[in-house]
């Protein structure tokens, strides 16, 4: 993957031209506006492909002029001062440009502190550091990379997700840090180049995501960023995806000179605007190991294949590869009102789903949601709210290693399978300062006594112990309800930038144990990145 990765370097680099094509962030809380312009009914936009390119937000609308909306005029005449002012408040910290080129550098950083009051255990911390480095050559060529190294120490449910499983939810692997905490570090980058106004051709290290909802349920950026190729084509109504991607299991055995096992996935999205209020969306996805009982297979070349459907493919290489296939549809209700929803199958019989049984291999996920902009007339207030459901065993497989994850987190949603979730956000600002509250109410069936009852992506659902009768919610009931209140403000526009007060009040309870914790943080941070802690 390296070399093929330096290999297409080489090849962009050495064309005649080149541009700005950059990713706008996959977070930021701070420009509801932009997005209640992409879903307006005069716009014909396919939202569900993320992240979305600027060349093609800013054809609807100029992000810079969103930026410009919280632009603080210097109160100095000063040259000195007015330049720390504008870097401060206005601008990136370094910031280049020529004929033809376009090179910014920004400082990136996490540093919060906060205290469970529920729980006598010390005070917690985030201590994150990095950079961020973006730059444009000509028309059509763009690059981006960021790097953060972290110490960190986590309240007790996080705390334990992380030690069993070494990873920081999001954000890779990690070591042990002083008494509690731990260190990790992590990078992620891409090159992307635009050939025609039909194309773009993105080779990074990252995340991506599709749906239109706060969760997807067909792939999200919940995991680990991982190594991707991706191709996108568009065509009239039509915005069709190609993404190639390598994941990593963590939890089969491996060696120290091969390191982690390798898996693979190719993922096709076909999205179609019906018209400018309704779109719809097909996905399929393959994954499978680079390493099996005949061998070492690697990228396999079949699924390269740009428009195929995976099922047949599947067959005919009397292969036990993971497929899946999703829907995604949207449609704008009204001016500022969009209904929302998605279904992923990972493997159903018909005659078994209209028998209604429970037969353990209905293995589907759906939401419903919807949000509104200006909502009740009340301008910046943004409100969602949405529902989903995904059923015992959804997106795991024979093994670990095949199972649709990658480091020891699930590519869709946190919780894994076996619950249904609701989740609802209410946001408001006013010019720099902004309050949202977010409430999820989880009902999940956890394992009991090592049995396998289908929330556990990473365990073969060949342990299933009823092949009839499997129902959402089975094994140990628990309910699972997290409020987060947060007032921030933000300090400059060009890193979401930003200084955060909040609570967290996380409850979980079942018939064998019950767990509280109230958080109250300060954060001062560069909101770029999604975390979810809502698990």
């Amino acid at each position: 993957m390296r070399n093929l990765y330096l290999l297409i370097c080489i090849l962009l680099i050495s064309l005649n031209s080149f541009a700005q094509q950059l990713n706008y962030p996959l977070t930021n809380p701070y420009f509801s506006n932009l997005e209640k312009e992409l879903y307006s009914p005069e716009n014909n936009f396919h939202t569900a492909v993320k992240p979305w390119l600027l060349p093609e937000i800013n054809r609807i609308i100029s992000t810079d002029s969103l930026e410009d909306l919280h632009k603080k005029k210097s109160a100095f005449s000063q040259k000195l001062y007015n330049w720390a002012w504008n870097r401060l408040l206005n601008q990136h910290f370094v910031d280049i440009k020529k004929d033809g080129f376009h090179f910014t550098v920004d400082p990136v950083f996490n540093f919060e502190l906060g205290k469970d009051i529920e729980q006598n255990n010390g005070s917690k911390y985030v201590n994150t550091r990095g950079f961020l480095v973006e730059g444009r050559l000509g028309k059509d060529f763009s690059f981006s990379t960021t790097f953060y190294e972290n110490q960190a120490t986590f309240i007790d449910y996080l705390d334990k997700s992380i030690r069993k499983g070494w990873v920081v939810p999001g954000q890779g692997g990690v070591k042990s840090f002083g008494k509690n905490g731990f260190d990790y570090a992590w990078a992620s980058g891409y090159i992307s180049y635009t050939p025609s106004k039909y194309f773009n051709i993105q080779f990074g290290h990252g995340k991506n995501f599709i749906g239109d909802g706060y969760r997807s349920l067909l792939l999200s950026d919940n995991s680990f960023n991982y190594p991707y190729l991706k191709i996108t084509t568009n065509l009239w109504h039509f915005k069709y995806v190609n993404l190639y991607a390598e994941f990593q299991d963590l939890k089969s055995a491996h060696t120290y000179e091969l390191g982690f096992r390798k898996k693979y996935g190719t993922f096709h999205y076909l999205s179609y605007a019906v018209n400018k209020r309704l779109n719809i969306g097909i996905f399929e996805a393959v994954i499978w190991q680079a390493q099996d009982s005949s061998g070492y297979r690697g990228f396999d070349i079949n699924y390269l294949n740009p428009v195929i459907f995976y099922r047949p493919v599947e067959f005919s290489l009397g292969s036990p590869d993971n497929a899946l296939l999703g829907l995604n549809v949207s449609y704008k209700l009204a001016q500022n009102y969009v209904l929302y929803g998605q279904l992923m199958l990972d493997e159903f019989k018909i005659k078994e789903i209209t028998s209604g049984n429970g037969w353990w291999g209905n293995k589907q996920a759906f939401q419903l949601g919807v949000k509104s902009y200006d909502f009740l007339n009340v301008k910046n207030l943004y409100l969602q709210t949405e529902y989903n459901f995904v059923r015992p065993y959804m997106y795991s497989h024979g093994t670990s290693i095949q199972n649709y994850g990658h480091y020891n987190q699930s590519l869709a949603h946190p919780t894994g399978a076996n619950f249904s979730e609701s989740v609802s956000i209410i946001k408001y600002n006013y010019k720099r300062f902004f309050a949202e509250y977010k409430i999820n109410y989880i009902v999940y069936g956890a394992d009991s006594a090592n049995i396998n009852y289908g929330k556990d992506i990473s365990r073969s659902y060949n342990d299933h112990p009823n092949e009839y009768g499997n129902f959402v919610g089975q094994g140990i009931k628990t309910t699972l309800i997290y409020n987060d209140l947060k007032l921030s403000y933000l300090i400059n526009p060009k890193t979401n930038f930003n200084i955060t007060l909040g609570i967290t009040n996380r409850s979980e309870s079942s018939s064998i144990a019950n767990n509280n914790s109230t958080y109250v943080y300060l954060g001062l941070r560069t909101s770029l990145h999604n975390f979810y802690y809502d698990f």
